[in-house]
């Protein structure tokens, strides 16, 4: 028999209406008759509910479609059809879109100006490049919405540039990091930082992306050798790696001497999985402290501040200059066209040019 949806005499747990334990676990059920597993956690629990029960009479809003995209991106997450560094940027970005398109504004009520003056106003408040990462953020969602017809009447996604959209300006990452800023900062990392920047500057992947979710699996064995499989979350192409004879011992080190399989590469002591905000904090950490051991050793000169993304561009850039052929960093790289491989690596290398040498003729 269908569990009622209606409120039980005996709650002790304060679970909200169509939520259920069974097996260890609560379920929701559905209009539909189906159970979907919520978890342990009551709270959690209680909240996806509130949800699912629209108990804030918020069904249709642009709030309440902010939220059921969430639910859809952790089932995709699940699917293995998106990253979950991608569902934790969703996840953050939503919370100040749901104060600006706060109910009663429906999907099909946002109008291109709309999205414009959320632009202009992170802009305003010192928060241009976050305002236009949640900008696309709320595309994707209304784009969702579109796909999947959930939201009657809504054809058209205001956020795209074909509406007359224009984000905030953004610097492009130029950074370049010297050899010996790479060799002080690798020094006074620790393991973990030490193995993110070796496969981030090797490998040319995406170190938020790719590589801190890489386990045994991405570790397959070709042509009778170890290789590095890694299938690209933000182009869903698939590379295959050769593993240098020098980056073998890192690669034994990650695996450990008893390989279990799902455990990320890069783990904590007790074999979760770091998040990338927190390798990233450690890497500042390692950078502090070799700008204090250079001062000790009468070097003046700061390092300044750098990231693992950065790693990845110094790689590119360190093969080109090598004569390494583009063609084969832009495999690594993902990128569609040669062109934008060229950019991306140029844009980091400042050469020094030759004035012009000419004898003007009398």
């Amino acid at each position: 028999m269908r569990p009622m949806a209606g409120r039980r005499k005996n709650n002790p747990l304060g679970l909200e209406p169509r939520v259920y334990a069974k097996h260890g676990a609560f379920y929701y059920v559905h209009r539909d008759g189906r159970w979907e597993k919520l978890g342990t956690d009551i709270p959690k629990v209680n909240e996806r509910a509130k949800l699912y029960n629209d108990s804030l009479g918020q069904f249709g809003t642009m709030v309440y479609w902010l939220d059921m995209f969430i639910v859809d991106c952790e089932e995709r997450v699940k699917a293995g059809k998106l990253a979950q560094r991608t569902l934790e940027d969703y996840a953050r970005d939503i919370k100040p879109l749901k104060i600006y398109f706060e109910s009663p504004m429906l999907p099909t009520d946002i109008e291109p100006n709309h999205v414009q003056e959320y632009l202009e106003i992170g802009a305003k408040d010192g928060r241009p490049v976050r305002a236009n990462r949640e900008k696309a953020c709320l595309s994707a969602c209304l784009s969702w919405l579109i796909r999947t017809g959930k939201a009657d009447g809504l054809k058209i996604n205001p956020c795209m540039r074909a509406s007359g959209i224009k984000r905030n300006p953004e610097s492009k990452r130029e950074r370049y990091v010297h050899h010996d800023e790479y060799r002080d900062v690798f020094a006074e990392g620790p393991f973990q930082v030490q193995a993110m920047m070796e496969l981030t500057y090797r490998t040319l992947q995406r170190p938020e992306s790719d590589i801190i979710y890489w386990t045994l699996a991405n570790l397959p064995t070709k042509d009778g050798k170890r290789i590095i499989r890694n299938k690209q979350n933000k182009t869903g192409k698939t590379v295959d790696i050769e593993i240098a004879p020098d980056l073998e011992p890192l690669i034994d080190h990650l695996v450990g001497d008893i390989p279990k399989i799902g455990r990320p590469l890069i783990c904590t002591r007790v074999g979760q999985q770091y998040t990338y905000d927190g390798l990233s904090s450690m890497l500042k950490r390692a950078i502090v402290a070799a700008n204090k051991a250079r001062l000790a050793k009468g070097i003046t000169e700061k390092i300044t501040s750098f990231g693992f993304r950065d790693l990845k561009g110094k790689g590119a850039t360190d093969m080109w200059q090598d004569g390494v052929p583009i063609e084969q960093i832009q495999m690594l790289l993902g990128h569609e066209d040669k062109a934008t491989t060229e950019i991306y690596i140029k844009q980091r290398w400042r050469e020094t040019a030759v004035s012009n040498m000419t004898v003007m003729r009398k």
